[in-house]
């Protein structure tokens, strides 16, 4: 089996997981709360991170001083992003919630092709339109008012290649384990801070219940697709795992539909095509003229 192959199957299996990400975090809300359940997922989390770290001997990178700048900033993003989007949550659809965090595909190239230094391509100008008409869709209901959650998580769309891109910065100073180590330490506070003032106390009786949910999310969503993530990378193109990530949003609202039975609207339904089309065409490779 090549490497490519190697690359597809992983972002295949990790576009499963991910797709699961907003139903497990919507049944686990319906026990402790959005933000309760972002903080006990991120201390599951933290445990296998913590022995990954001694495993693979990655505390002495933390010596590194010239990656804490990057480190702080990807923590403040990352917190930033999740907590908006477990708050977004609350107030919307698990196939919603896929279907926006999708669109940050389309803020990356607006900042960094259209406002940055970056040339854009015709084709990924046209992509980018095709997702914009598709975020509208999806975004305006009959009522022709935006829905609070969406808009949480749209701000946390906005905000995701901020985080990538100080990730992919601190990634030069430091491993892939040490980041996530880093972010979720320093983010815990935050997010545990949050949960504290916003909602309700968890009782042992409800945080009992909301527990396969969390363990689940901890290890598989935080840990597993992480880690899958990072190895596509080393065996694809960004360009193909950015493409392939289309296919998270289109899994949501399918299992959605089969275990929370959310039926899509037609909105949902109508938006979801240009979003993915859009993508698509916003991610492939652009073709060069050959020379002679």
């Amino acid at each position: 089996m090549t490497q490519e192959r190697e690359g597809e199957l992983l972002m295949l299996s990790l576009s499963i997981i991910e797709s699961w990400f907003p139903i497990l975090s919507i049944l686990s809300m319906a026990y402790i709360g959005a933000l309760h359940t972002y903080m006990y997922s991120l201390i599951i989390a933290l445990f296998f991170f913590i022995i990954l770290m001694f495993k693979r001997k990655r505390f002495s990178e933390l010596k590194n001083r010239a990656a804490y700048k990057d480190l702080l900033l990807t923590s403040f993003f990352i917190t930033t992003l999740f907590a908006l989007i477990f708050i977004g949550m609350r107030y919307t659809t698990a196939g919603n919630m896929a279907v926006i965090v999708f669109l940050q595909l389309l803020f990356a190239f607006f900042y960094f092709n259209v406002l940055g230094k970056e040339k854009m391509d015709r084709s990924h100008l046209i992509g980018s339109v095709i997702m914009g008409v598709g975020a509208i869709i999806v975004l305006i209901p009959q009522e022709l008012h935006f829905n609070k959650g969406d808009l949480f998580i749209l701000a946390g769309a906005a905000i995701a290649p901020f985080a990538n891109l100080y990730q992919k910065r601190a990634r030069e100073f430091c491993s892939s384990e040490t980041i996530l180590t880093f972010r979720t330490v320093v983010g815990l506070p935050f997010i545990a801070a949050l949960a504290y003032f916003l909602e309700p106390a968890v009782t042992y009786s409800a945080f009992k219940q909301a527990l396969p949910y969390l363990l689940i999310i901890g290890i598989a969503v935080y840990v597993v697709s992480k880690i899958m993530w990072i190895e596509a990378l080393h065996r694809v193109s960004i360009t193909k795992v950015s493409a392939m990530m289309g296919l998270v949003p289109l899994m949501t609202v399918v299992f959605a539909y089969l275990f929370l039975n959310e039926t899509p609207s037609a909105n949902q339904a109508l938006g979801l095509i240009p979003i993915l089309v859009g993508g698509y065409i916003l991610t492939r490779p652009i073709k060069t003229k050959s020379s002679g």
